[in-house]
C-alpha cells in the first residue's frame, strides 16, 4: 500500500469532481476538519484546495462556520448549454469538411438502432458512451483547442446528463439521433447535421431546467440502485 499523501492539487481535483457529481449536495456545508479526515491529510491542503475552489466559484467560505457548496443554478447550467451549442455547431462544421467517411461510418456503426453493440441501460455508462461519441466528433475536426473547450464543458454539465439517461426511451432516441447525425455527415450536410444536434442537445437543456433540488435527490436515489457497469470494481 503507497504512503504518498495527497497533495492540495489532488484534493482539489477530488472535491471539484465531487461537487460536479453532486455527491457534495448543493447547498450543503463541510468543513476543514472533515474533509482532513476524510482524505487522511492536514488541514493545510484541504485549506489551498477550498480557496481555489471558492475562487473558481464551486464554493463559498463562511469564516467559522465552514464551507457551503454552491447551490443548483438553473441560470448558470443554460449558459453552459448556450456555450455548448456554439462548440458542437463548430464541432460539426470541422467534422464535415475534415472527418475521413471511414471514422464517420465507424461511428454510425456503434450507434445502429437495430445493432446496439454496447447497449446500457446504465446511466452512468451510457453518460460516458455519449460524451464519447461527441468528443470523437470533435476530435474528428483535427481543432484541439475546441476538444479541449468542450471537454471542459461536459464536465460541468456531466451529472444532468447522467440522470437524464435514467428513462429507457431517451437512450432509444439517444441511438437513433446518432445514427442520423452520422449519417447526415457522411452525406457532408451540414445542416441537417446541425439541426439535429441542436435539438439533440435542447432535449437536455429543457431537462436541467425542470430539474428541482427535489428531483434530483429522487434521481440521484435512482442512479444508485442502478447496477454496476460490467467490470467495475
Amino acid at each position: 500500500m503507497s504512503d504518498h499523501k495527497p497533495s492540495s492539487h489532488d484534493v482539489y481535483s477530488e472535491l471539484r469532481d465531487m461537487i460536479l457529481n453532486f455527491e457534495l449536495y448543493p447547498g450543503s456545508r463541510v468543513t476543514e476538519q472533515e474533509l482532513a479526515s476524510l482524505f487522511g491529510v492536514s488541514r493545510t491542503p484541504v485549506r489551498g484546495a477550498l480557496q481555489r475552489l471558492e475562487a473558481e466559484g464551486y464554493l463559498t467560505i463562511q469564516p467559522k462556520q465552514g464551507c457551503y457548496i454552491r447551490t443548483l443554478d438553473i441560470a448558470e447550467l443554460t449558459q453552459y448549454y448556450q456555450v455548448r451549442i456554439a462548440l458542437e455547431m463548430f464541432s460539426l462544421e470541422l467534422a464535415c469538411t475534415y472527418m475521413p467517411d471511414a471514422k464517420l461510418k465507424a461511428l454510425a456503426e456503434a450507434w445502429d438502432p437495430e445493432k446496439q453493440h454496447e447497449r446500457s441501460d446504465n446511466p452512468e455508462e451510457m453518460e460516458a458512451r455519449d460524451e464519447s461519441f461527441h468528443m470523437a466528433l470533435a476530435e474528428g475536426g483535427g481543432n484541439m483547442a475546441l476538444v479541449e473547450y468542450l471537454a471542459d464543458i461536459n464536465r460541468r454539465i456531466r451529472i444532468i446528463r447522467r440522470l437524464d439517461f435514467t428513462n429507457g426511451d431517451r437512450i432509444d432516441k439517444t441511438y437513433d439521433e446518432h445514427h442520423t447525425l452520422c449519417m447526415h455527415l457522411l452525406a457532408r450536410n451540414l445542416a441537417r447535421a446541425q439541426a439535429l444536434m441542436r435539438e439533440h442537445i435542447s432535449h437536455s437543456e429543457n431537462f436541467a431546467k425542470n430539474l428541482t433540488l427535489t428531483q434530483l435527490a429522487k434521481s440521484r436515489f435512482l442512479l444508485k440502485r442502478q447496477p454496476a457497469p460490467a467490470g467495475a470494481g
